[in-house]
This record gives C-alpha cells, structure tokens and sequence, in this order.
C-alpha cells in the first residue's frame, strides 16, 4: 500500500495497543520488549489504564526509543484496592498537568473511552462521568494534536457517535465489538480498528472484519490479555496471529495485510512514522 512520505520498513509489524506497563510484565519488561522486536515487530504502541503507569511508559520509551511509542491515559474502568469502579472526573483532573509535563514524548493519548458494562457502570451518573473524563482528554488530544487509542465495551454506538459529535479525527476503536453498521459509520468518519490474538477463539468477530476494509484496518494484541488462548498471559510477540487471521476471513496473503496495517499505523500515528525514520 502507498504510505506518501512515510518510509515503511518491510516485514514489520506494527502493534497498535498493548499495555507493557501492566502488572504481568514487570519482572520481564526488558526481555519481553528484546523478543518482541526479535519476531518482527518494529513498533509497539503502548497505552495506560491509570495515572500510576505514566511515568513508567515514559522511562520505558526513553530507553527504547525507537520501539516504545507511549500513549497516556485514563481507562472508564478503573482498579483500586476496593475492586473495579467506573471512572470519574476527578481521575482525569488529577493528572492534567502530567499530559503537559511528558507531551513531547506522545505519540497518542490513550486509553481513553466508554465502558458502559452493567455491572461496572449502572448508573446514568457513573455513565455520564465517563462521558466527561472522555471528552476532557479527547480536548487534551485536540490541543496537543494527537490521535486518540479509544476503548468502546458496550459502547460502540455511543463511542462512534460522541467522537463524530466531537470532530475527532485520528481514531483507532481497538477490540472493537459493535455491529457491523456502527463499525461502518467509523469508516465514513475515517476511524481505524484493530483486533487482538483473542478474535482466533471463536468467529464472532469474522462478519465485523469481513465489512471493515483493508485500508481501515490495523493489528494490535492488548497484551497482557486478549491472548489467544484464555487464561494465558498474552504478549506483543503474538501479533501474527491476528495478521494470519485478518487475512484468513479476507482471503488475503498475510504479508499483504501486515504490509497494509502497518501503513495504517504509520498514517494513523504520525510521531511513531517520525520516531522510526529518525
């Protein structure tokens, strides 16, 4: 696929959401993130869930900055000692000055969304604080001019719907779920979605897939989950699964795909196309 100015290097993966600053990855961050590189990945996009992760991703990007593209972020479901809660605005507020302090360091902010599960969010109240925590950071990305590395669970429509009202327009919906006919109203808006390892266990995600077009379409992995066997600690490495299959229920050679969503990547993430050819 055409990439315009940006130089793609062949043969390399691009995982577009993964989260290296998670619990499981601690004791071998390193060795995960000398593997992943290893097996063909030339950059790893790495997003938080809360403000504790921050300062770790960037570190992380310091030592390997030309593989971890960090993302910052406040997640609609957070985890305290107490177990999970939907996300209010007082979470985002807390750290609205570290997204300035490591913004040249960016390359998206993320991950940011709407979790509407209802056994984490049953109320319109806790609903419409993460509708607030979302739109204060999809105006941090509007300022420092940066995509957005979105979370949709049980909330395709609403997620589509809000980032069309709001404008935004460098968007990956990573693990999408909606219907096919909100996926596509993505598309038109010029919305990119990926899918991690998990999609092998089972063929629900085909159909979605099957009506995304190509050039719409990137790989991700949301290690340490999402893996494809359950229970199992996922990591970046696994990649090629997702290609392998997103070429499967497209008929398509998968070298074609890892080609085309890393063009995809490198469109939808400018800084991380910089990072690379720098």
């Amino acid at each position: 696929m055409p990439v315009g100015k940006v130089r793609w290097m062949a043969g390399g993966y691009v995982d577009c959401h993964c989260h290296i600053t998670a619990e499981e990855f601690l004791e071998d961050t390193d060795d995960i993130i000398i593997k992943s590189r290893k097996d063909g990945i030339q950059a790893l996009v790495c997003v938080t869930e809360h403000a504790a992760e921050f300062e770790r991703l960037v570190h992380l990007s310091e030592r390997f900055p030309d593989f971890v593209m960090p993302c910052l972020g406040i997640h609609p479901i957070q985890t305290t000692a107490a177990g999970q809660r939907s996300v209010m605005v007082k979470d985002v507020e807390a750290v609205l000055p570290e997204f300035d302090k490591y913004k040249d360091s960016l390359v998206a902010i993320g991950e940011i969304g709407l979790d509407f599960t209802p056994w984490l969010a049953p109320s319109s109240e806790q609903r419409e604080q993460q509708l607030k925590a979302f739109q204060m950071q999809l105006d941090i990305a509007k300022r420092l001019d940066l995509p957005i590395n979105v979370h949709s669970r049980s909330a395709g429509r609403q997620t589509i719907a809000f980032l069309k009202e709001q404008g935004a327009q460098k968007v990956l919906l990573h693990n999408f779920a909606g219907r096919p006919s909100v996926a596509l109203e993505g598309v038109q808006a010029g919305y990119f979605f990926s899918f991690p390892p998990a999609i092998v266990r089972n063929d629900q995600r085909a159909k979605l897939i099957k009506q995304i077009p190509l050039e719409n379409l990137c790989l991700e992995t949301d290690s340490p989950s999402l893996g494809p066997t359950k229970q199992e600690r996922n990591i970046p490495s696994n990649i090629g699964i997702s290609c392998r299959y997103i070429a499967s229920v497209k008929g398509l050679p998968p070298e074609l795909v890892c080609e085309a969503t890393a063009s995809n990547a490198l469109r939808l993430f400018p800084r991380v196309a910089h990072k690379l050819n720098s």
